[in-house]
């Protein structure tokens, strides 16, 4: 759907360049999904402040595309408007006293990588995280190294209004895989402390974490990280296999053969195929433990007539 003149005309009246019906398939890890309304690249903080003030006020939805690394997007796609940090907002600052503020966009593969030859150490718990530092924030993501709560010392959030809010992390409400970030915040940029690793420490860390992600998930082929949340004492990938959904196929949607907690697009899958197969496996699971899995993968988007 084309946006409307309305929005059209504030966005060119900021001199915010957008594209109307956006593909966004290549965008995202599992190659689904249908087109956004429209389509922003921030480059600095001032167009993101702008861009959510506008979309407020036109009551236009703005949502983020991080590293789209955890989205199932709807095969009708996304109603509004969605933004991507880019540039400015995807850089990395090293400040005095030793911490480092990273851009919301900032991918945390091409972070390490970076933090790897500057001998900067703290953020080994994402290594293999295939998200951004905004999205890491909000579902305060980490790995068996830990949490990005560990060395996070505050966020720069843009509201709904266009105003920016300081949050520290004690007050972002952070546990296992969800944060209390305000309603509509985009996390524009984060704080950091250093580690306490010395850089060959840390390499060898990241290194051992890599290479055991490797033996263990499927990462060559398309998917989207852990599809379900651990339940408290449990893992969802134990909890699929012995319900005997390893390998079980919807369309071109299949369950990983090499972890269950994983969905694989075989080529050719739909949004709606990885929905079906992931709220089977969901009633599946319910049926045979009496326990209840919560999707970690977001669902986004226009279901109403893409499912």
């Amino acid at each position: 759907m084309p946006l409307s003149p309305a929005l059209a005309a504030q966005l060119r009246a900021h001199r915010i360049p957008f594209v109307e019906d956006a593909a966004l398939v290549k965008k995202t890890w599992w190659r689904v999904g249908g087109p956004a309304d429209g389509y922003v690249e921030a480059t600095e903080l001032q167009t993101l402040i702008t861009l959510q003030r506008v979309c407020t006020e036109q009551g236009v939805p703005l949502f983020v595309l991080g590293n789209a690394s955890n989205l199932l997007i709807s095969d009708a796609g996304i109603r509004g408007v969605v933004v991507r940090l880019t540039d400015q907002l995807a850089d990395v600052h090293p400040e005095p006293g030793g911490s480092l503020r990273l851009g919301g966009g900032l991918k945390l593969i091409s972070f390490l990588r970076r933090a790897g030859r500057e001998g900067w150490t703290g953020l080994e718990m994402v290594a293999g995280v295939p998200g951004t530092v905004g999205g890491a924030v909000r579902m305060n993501a980490g790995t068996r190294l830990g949490e990005i709560s560990d060395p996070l010392l505050e966020a720069g959030v843009v509201l709904p209004d266009g105003s920016v809010s300081v949050i520290g992390a004690e007050d972002l409400g952070l546990s296992y895989r969800s944060s209390r970030l305000p309603d509509g915040g985009i996390v524009a940029w984060a704080r950091f402390s250093r580690g306490e690793h010395s850089p060959e420490e840390s390499r060898r860390l990241v290194d051992e974490h890599l290479a055991y992600r490797a033996r263990t998930q499927p990462t060559d082929v398309p998917t989207c990280g852990s599809t379900f949340r651990n339940p408290p004492g449990d893992h969802a990938g134990r909890l699929i296999e012995a319900t005997g959904l390893k390998g079980f196929t919807i369309g071109a949607a299949r369950v990983s053969p090499k972890h269950a907690n994983f969905l694989v697009n075989l080529g050719g899958a739909t949004a709606s195929d990885l929905r079906r197969l992931i709220e089977l496996i969901q009633e599946r699971v319910a049926k045979a433990h009496g326990i209840d899995l919560e999707p970690e993968v977001q669902l986004v988007g226009d279901w109403g007539s893409g499912r």
